[in-house]
């Protein structure tokens, strides 16, 4: 069955998403998805064979949805300096829309080659875009300096998903102290002692 712009197969997958991410993959009926997309519950296994597949169906429209907006947005800018900021706002925002859907990232299926490795290759593909940023920069190390990039955002976003104090604002000043401190280097953030 075609899912290409098809309003239940999409009905479906909004369902998924969002009790995947409030009551995580184990604790998700397909049931509740129906309910919640509208459509009888057999209708879903038309679209999906099992719940591990719509997973990952709402995994990797997710994943895909953060790579083209990501490819868009670096288009809309030229120096590094801003490039390098709209990645880690990109990054960090990403997460604080999701803070109420934390259970996406930590209560997904265990042990699930096909999961497993999509991920693998997503986040492959998300660390070839930052790369082809710091070639185009010309940075000397590209690839190390894309894992260390996107290594300092990963540990940024933790405060998102675990502090539900953490506003937006708090977003927006990471993300610019992240792209400021990778341009300009720790030393220009110290004050020499007195």
């Amino acid at each position: 069955m075609s899912s290409v712009s098809n309003p239940k197969h999409t009905a479906i997958l909004d369902a998924a998403y969002a009790l995947f991410g409030s009551g995580g993959f184990y604790e998700t009926k397909m049931s509740e998805v129906a309910e919640k997309a509208g459509i009888a519950k057999g209708t879903v296994y038309l679209y999906f064979k099992s719940k591990e597949d719509l997973f990952m169906a709402v995994t990797r429209r997710d994943c895909e949805g953060f790579l083209q907006q990501l490819e868009v947005k670096l288009g809309a800018e030229n120096s590094l300096p801003g490039k390098l900021s709209v990645i880690a706002k990109h990054h960090l925002f990403y997460y604080y829309e999701r803070k109420q859907h934390t259970k996406l990232f930590f209560r997904a299926p265990n042990n699930n080659p096909e999961l497993v490795a999509y991920m693998a290759l997503f986040m492959e593909q998300y660390m070839q875009a930052v790369v082809k940023v710091l070639v185009e920069g010309g940075a000397v190390e590209p690839e190390l300096m894309a894992k260390s990039y996107i290594g300092m955002l990963d540990r940024l976003k933790m405060d998102i998903l675990f502090d539900p104090q953490f506003a937006e604002a708090d977003a927006h000043k990471r993300a610019q102290f992240v792209a400021d401190l990778f341009i300009g280097g720790a030393i220009g953030n110290i004050n020499p002692a007195e």
